[in-house]
């Protein structure tokens, strides 16, 4: 097996962070040209290489990673973040198996589609190719270093990774296992480059280098990716919040809804497909509402419902107009009862944050209404809202979840990371 070794990561003049980035950039910009014009097996070699680099390296990782943990624990940084931050011999042979399963997916680049002949004789269709230089800001999980070269490696793209502070001896270590890999496979170092430095300046100098940059991917808490929204000058590929909703119709399948409302929840608390708030129509809310409270109340999930909820479950706190339009991330659940199909599209439409909305019913009218009229990224019908993941949607992993509505949106995966151009083949044709 290939091993790898970090290398410094302390920037000479540190003062000088616009000259680091504009260098970084360059470099960029320069190997996403010798990306695009790579083959499907040098990159799926890469991505092999890669792989190798990274369970050679165990031990070293681990080491690397445990002087992170060390630092979080001194810094005082949550249990929750930790757990996050930490590398386990699991976690990297997960990074490993990741990398190798995006060397098993369909390659993007070069596909053409929708070819048609115009009336000029000439044929019209769309080629899909890489965006170019992406650059990612992220938080915590040194995976995502891994993760995000491999899409944006095996989409033909150059990457700017700049991680957590928290983070940077991980993030550093995975690095040199990335470029081990990316040597080995004939390809450019700079197509996948880590920040080596921890100051936040070097975050506004990335969001602002349109030259270089193509696209901004930010991964992390709401604040960051707010900052980043409103400072970037370069497209951004984002989500805020999920607030994601389940709605229990009239015409649901009782069990079946209690299942996916209990799974929605409870499955896992601090990520964004969990289910935020639950709807419930009148006419089946004193039937569903009791075993179902029952579970979430056994779990310690504390509830928030309005009048017609709480007359049904008076364990309930109130429920404000602050509870509809926030992402909790814990276990706390707000409960509303609706009249029906309108009036839940209408409260999910208002509060919703657009990431992904389910119904349960049987009614195959209404659920269809629901797929139409529900303006999220992900609409689902009789599932969990928890099933709106990149792998879970065959796209074998995601940079990340967009709710915009402009090029990706829901999981952004291997196509996510690309565009697509107008092609024209003719055999002669001069315009008249």
């Amino acid at each position: 097996m290939v091993k790898c070794a970090p290398g410094s990561y302390e920037i000479s003049t540190m003062e000088n962070i616009k000259a680091y980035m504009q260098q970084i950039g360059q470099q960029a910009r320069t190997a996403s040209r010798r990306m695009a014009q790579a083959d499907t097996a040098a990159k799926n070699r890469a991505l092999e290489e890669i792989a190798q680099a990274i369970l050679g390296s165990s031990a070293q990782l681990i080491a690397e990673n445990a002087k992170d943990v060390a630092a979080a624990h001194a810094s005082g940084l949550d249990a929750a973040s930790v757990d996050r931050l930490t590398l386990t011999e699991k976690a990297v042979r997960s990074m490993a198996e990741g990398l190798l399963q995006i060397a098993q997916l369909a390659d993007p680049i070069g596909e053409i589609s929708g070819m048609s002949y115009r009336p000029s004789g000439i044929q019209v269709g769309r080629m899909r190719v890489p965006l170019g230089v992406i650059g990612i800001i992220y938080e915590s999980r040194p995976n995502v270093t891994a993760d995000a070269a491999g899409l944006c490696l095996k989409s033909g793209n150059a990457a700017i990774l700049r991680g957590g502070s928290e983070a940077i001896h991980s993030n550093q270590a995975i690095a040199a296992c990335v470029h081990a890999g990316l040597r080995a496979a004939g390809l450019p170092e700079t197509a996948v480059q880590v920040i080596a430095t921890t100051d936040r300046a070097a975050v506004g100098e990335l969001i602002t280098m349109k030259e270089y940059v193509d696209v901004i991917v930010p991964r992390g808490g709401k604040s960051l990716i707010a900052r980043i929204s409103e400072e970037a000058k370069i497209p951004v590929i984002k989500h805020l919040d999920g607030i994601c909703h389940v709605y229990i119709d009239d015409g649901a399948d009782l069990d079946k809804a209690i299942r996916i409302a209990d799974n929605a929840k409870t499955h896992r608390y601090g990520v964004c497909n969990a289910m935020e708030t639950l709807l419930v129509a009148q006419s089946v809310a004193a039937k569903v509402l009791p075993p179902l409270c029952k579970i979430y109340l056994d779990k310690g999930v504390e509830l928030r419902g309005d009048a017609a909820a709480r007359a049904i479950i008076p364990k309930m706190k109130n429920a404000t107009e602050e509870d509809w339009c926030t992402e909790y991330l814990a276990p706390i659940l707000s409960v509303r009862v609706v009249a029906g199909l309108d009036a839940a599209i209408e409260h999910i439409n208002t509060y919703s944050s657009q990431h992904t909305d389910s119904i349960v019913t049987e009614n195959y009218t209404r659920a269809m209404r629901f797929l139409r009229e529900v303006d999220s990224s992900s609409v689902m019908v009789n599932a969990s809202t928890r099933f709106a993941d990149g792998f879970e949607y065959g796209l074998g992993a995601e940079i990340g979840i967009s709710t915009d509505k402009i090029h990706a949106r829901g999981p952004v995966g291997l196509e996510g990371l690309t565009s697509q151009k107008f092609i024209v083949l003719g055999s002669g044709q001069v315009r008249s």
